[in-house]
């Protein structure tokens, strides 16, 4: 008995540690079900945690310039050459611009479906969004769906997403995996202290844009929102709010017009003190940006292009209440996921 109370002590000493440690890290460390990585070394193979199922989503964000001849994005089975591929997308850039989709089976290629279409510009961050459904993959550029593949190999077989090319990934979110059930990518034991992503994620909604936090955005629940700031933009706002209410809890507003990010709250129907100080303004006209918002014990922890940004301290007590996201203004989603 004196054994497990030993043990039992040293799990909850280890416990805490952990919750300190995850509210001092300043790199950011994604919640379960949230699997990014900013600025791979191309080529690039990742292990899709749990493999690729219905209502996942994959978010690239990247670059090609002038000397550009092709890029390629897959969908496999597995890691090697030799693998089957799902999903083949392959953009050309050789005077007869192109971007060509297919899968292989065996060794074999089996028929191209060609669309003579080039959305991803040279010179220009573009984002390419793949939904994953239950009869095809869904795929969207910079906002705008683009194609529809058909699946010609099961979901449940397809394991490792494969970037290839003349490209620069500035981020690559998979949106909706699982535990690494297949294959071998498990959580680390700072991820196993968040409270895992609810989703599924809301892909290229229209603005203004307001859901549901269930259970509230209490500690240790996460929210990513990516977008793209319109050119001609004068600000936009996120707000965690009180349904029933209307209070805000976590204002976070950038102002385009005048070069600065303000955070605040708004209580018992007065606005608080504004918070302005910032080392650097990350939010560009005409630019996309990515804002992973985690919510702790006494501050909300904002990391900006997957890099931590600032902290904003709670001024409610009961997080539980703030149960509602919003987000309005001068931008275009890409997808919130909560």
């Amino acid at each position: 008995m004196k054994i497990l109370t030993l043990r039992k002590q040293e799990q909850e000493m280890q416990s805490s540690a952990l919750r300190k440690l995850l509210a001092s890290n300043m790199a950011l460390v994604p919640a379960p079900g949230y699997q990014p990585e900013y600025n791979p070394p191309i080529p690039y193979t990742t292990l899709i945690a749990g493999g690729l199922r219905q209502g996942m989503a994959v978010c690239i964000q990247a670059l090609t310039n002038s000397k550009s001849n092709r890029f390629t994005v897959n969908f496999a089975t597995g890691d090697d050459e030799g693998s089957d591929i799902a999903l083949h997308m392959n953009a050309r850039y050789d005077g007869r611009d192109r971007v060509v989709f297919n899968s292989r089976q065996g060794g074999t290629w089996g028929d191209e479906e060609l669309k003579k279409e080039m959305p991803f510009k040279v010179g220009k961050p573009f984002v390419i969004l793949f939904e994953i459904t239950r009869n095809n993959y869904l795929v969207s550029a910079s906002g705008e769906r683009f194609y529809e593949f058909a699946h010609r190999i099961p979901l449940e077989n397809v394991l490792w997403l494969q970037v290839t090319g003349d490209v620069e990934v500035q981020s690559l979110n998979i949106l909706g995996c699982g535990p690494g059930v297949k294959g071998t990518l498990v959580l680390s034991a700072l991820q196993t202290q968040l409270l895992p992503m609810m989703g599924p994620a809301a892909l290229n909604p229209t603005v203004p844009f307001k859901a549901a936090i269930r259970g509230g955005m209490v500690p240790r629940r996460s929210a990513v929102i990516k977008g793209l700031v319109k050119s001609n933009a004068k600000s936009f706002a996120i707000n965690f709010k009180v349904g029933y209410s209307n209070e805000i809890a976590f204002h976070l507003n950038p102002r385009l017009n005048k070069s600065t990010v303000v955070r605040n709250s708004f209580v018992n129907g007065v606005w608080g003190e504004e918070e302005k100080d910032l080392a650097k303004n990350p939010f560009k006209h005409g630019e996309f940006f990515e804002i992973s918002v985690r919510a702790g014990e006494k501050h909300f922890k904002v990391f900006i292009n997957g890099c931590h940004s600032f902290n904003y301290a709670n001024r409610m007590p009961n997080l539980q209440q703030v149960d509602c996201l919003e987000v309005e203004g001068d931008v275009k989603l890409i997808f919130v996921f909560i």
